[in-house]
């Protein structure tokens, strides 16, 4: 039974010990492990309640060496493996696929958690703008190409879990503009609004297409955060700069009640593992339950989904 009780105060671990039974043995790969992070207390959480492997994925080896030290230093019997992936840089995503394609084990689950946020304007290595390469073009090339590891889980399910977000009502995927005109017509908010609505779409096609291999996607809406994530978001700049959404309408961000690290990743865990939530594979979830009714109509829309996936392909230069 999906526990109702969960919401938004409900910490990542009291999620992981209702589903230990799901976590336990099974093999993880987590994006954007850094410590301070939603991925690095994921990592920890489910390495505490008996995860098989735990694989800590992250840009740079010096931060996923901490990472997993910090989490051996709590679970000392945590089987923990690191991967260095850039998700700027198709071809270090290219180089970190091959990688777990040649590890012994199929991946059961895959977070695809690292992103970026509100960056201004830049590129990736690929000359991608840099929000929509780095939180979508990059998770779509890497998924797509250890895709055949997370269909050959044992488990029967396997899962893979998209952190987008609430921001994803700023913007809709702009399909004859995704690179705002090589930064000419840049707008941070939309920016990020756009990779975010790409991560609820991906997840979704995933869903449709690999449903009769077994496969169950989501997306979700961790709750706003304090993380490293925010770096590139001055003190005060949301009262001078309001964020809008993609019709004009200043965001009510005065309200808005920030969770705790331990908070935040509550709806990673449920997402990856409640079993009870399979069948609604392709969802969005926000507070540790299905939240369809917070999602905008275009980031549920099929259309879209598949427009993305063939707009994804072209920019990759690859076909799945």
């Amino acid at each position: 039974m999906s526990n109702k009780n969960f919401g938004f105060h409900t910490e990542a671990d009291e999620v992981a010990t209702y589903f230990e039974s799901e976590i336990k043995g099974k093999t993880v790969l987590i994006t954007g492990c850094t410590i301070g992070g939603l991925g690095f207390e994921a990592a920890r959480v489910v390495s505490k309640h008996h995860a098989g492997l735990v694989i800590v994925a992250g840009r740079k080896q010096e931060a996923l060496d901490d990472a997993i030290e910090k989490i051996k230093a709590e679970t000392p019997s945590a089987n923990l493996q690191s991967l260095v992936i850039d998700l700027a840089s198709l071809e270090s995503v290219r180089h970190a696929a091959a990688e777990v394609n040649a590890y012994s084990e199929p991946i059961d689950v895959l977070i695809n958690n690292a992103a970026i946020m509100a960056s201004p304007y830049y590129t990736t290595k690929d000359g991608f703008e840099a929000q929509l390469g780095t939180n979508h073009i990059g998770p779509f090339l890497f998924t797509n190409l250890i895709l055949p590891k997370i269909l050959a889980s044992k488990t029967g399910a396997p899962r893979i879990v998209n952190v987008s977000s609430m921001a994803h009502v700023c913007s809709p995927v702009l399909f004859d503009d995704p690179f705002f005109n090589n930064g000419k017509s840049y707008h941070k908010w939309a920016a990020y609004g756009q990779s975010k609505t790409a991560n609820m779409l991906f997840a979704r096609e995933l869903a449709k297409r690999y449903k009769s291999q077994g496969l169950v996607a989501f997306s979700l809406h961790p709750g706003g955060i304090q993380t490293n994530l925010s770096r590139d978001i001055q003190p005060g700049e949301l009262l001078t700069e309001p964020i809008k959404d993609y019709e004009g309408n200043v965001l009510k961000l005065d309200d808005l009640v920030y969770k705790t690290i331990p908070e935040g990743t509550s709806t990673h865990i449920v997402a990856a593992f409640d079993p009870n939530i399979s069948s609604q594979s392709g969802s969005y979830l926000a507070d540790c339950q299905i939240a369809m009714e917070q999602a905008k109509p275009y980031a549920k829309d099929d259309v879209q989904a598949e427009k993305l996936w063939a707009l994804s392909e072209k920019i990759v230069g690859q076909q799945f």
